[in-house]
């Protein structure tokens, strides 16, 4: 660990969102940005997906106690109708690239109030189950969770609010009402009472819930405060999500293992804060008013290890 702030870091936008979508994930918790990614991007990442699955099925234990597959692990129903593919982030290049894509850093850092560091990657590949919950009344039910406390997790700076803990989650195929795509209790993000009330609230009243419906390629960016949950796929559509978390800096990367070493050997100086963080409460913080306008600048995946670099000190 450097004994100072690394001298490097990348370019990426600030603000990364508009107005209108910053004011979108205040009130709701999440804000749905589409076309993050090319047709050719959700491409390249999907079919990565692919491929490491099929990579991990060859294994005599593809879970996280076997022996991996370029540190990546496979959790599956026994139908295989839902593949759960775990720390991902140095298993494919393109999956580094997602991952290290300038605008989902940007509009992730941009709700953190700060510097981000990657704290985990997943992702899912889904189809219709044989059965799925509903309630006595015949409706859907979902596994609705979340991952921080609205107590501990959120605050408020210039009336806008952050979370320490936040995911960009990309559906790289196109999601319909009974694609299965996410599922939310809006607003969720900033009511610091039991899970379980706000779940009933939005079970007696369901335009409380709402469901993810995009064209491939669109990222959902939402708090980790947010009660959340796989939605039901009723269609015979396959469902790929990829998704990559996000914390302060401060936090420390929790996705079942560590990253090889042949792999940190390879992180670009300027990519330091973002793979490895950094421990002290030193100035990084860095928040926007509603008004200010949005950097639009285009951003390519590209390569994850050929970011632009810049001075650590030239950034806003």
């Amino acid at each position: 660990m450097p004994a100072t702030q690394p001298e490097w870091t990348f370019d990426r936008p600030f603000p990364a969102l508009t107005a209108a979508q910053r004011y979108h994930f205040d009130l709701y918790g999440y804000v749905v940005i589409e076309n993050t990614l090319t047709l050719d991007e959700v491409t390249a990442c999907r079919q990565a997906l692919y491929d490491l699955r099929e990579s991990l099925r060859k294994l005599d234990d593809p879970g996280h106690d076997g022996p991996r597959h370029h540190n990546a692990y496979l959790n599956e129903a026994a139908d295989g109708h839902h593949s759960y593919l775990s720390h991902i982030l140095e298993s494919h290049p393109t999956l580094t690239a997602y991952a290290t894509h300038p605008r989902l850093v940007g509009m992730a850092e941009e709700i953190i109030g700060g510097d981000a560091r990657i704290v985990e990657m997943n992702a899912q590949i889904n189809r219709k189950a044989p059965t799925w919950p509903t309630d006595d009344r015949g409706r859907p039910t979902f596994g609705l969770h979340r991952g921080a406390s609205p107590h501990s997790g959120m605050h408020t700076r210039q009336g806008l609010v952050h979370c320490n803990f936040v995911k960009t989650l990309t559906n790289l195929t196109d999601l319909g009402p009974d694609d299965g795509g996410t599922v939310v209790v809006a607003g969720s993000h900033k009511i610091d009472l039991p899970a379980g009330e706000l779940i009933a609230a939005a079970y007696e009243d369901r335009a409380l819930l709402h469901q993810v419906v995009a064209p491939a390629g669109s990222t959902l960016l939402f708090a980790e405060t947010l009660l959340h949950a796989t939605g039901q796929i009723r269609s015979d559509t396959e469902r790929v999500i990829l998704i990559c978390g996000y914390g302060t800096r401060l936090f420390p990367y929790w996705d079942h293992g560590k990253l090889s070493d042949d792999f940190v050997a390879r992180i670009p100086p300027q990519l330091y804060t973002l793979f490895h963080g950094w421990p002290n409460w030193v100035p990084g913080h860095r928040y926007r008013q509603l008004a200010d306008a949005v950097d639009d600048r285009p951003f390519a995946m590209g390569r994850w290890d050929d970011r632009v670099a810049v001075k650590s000190a030239d950034r806003p």
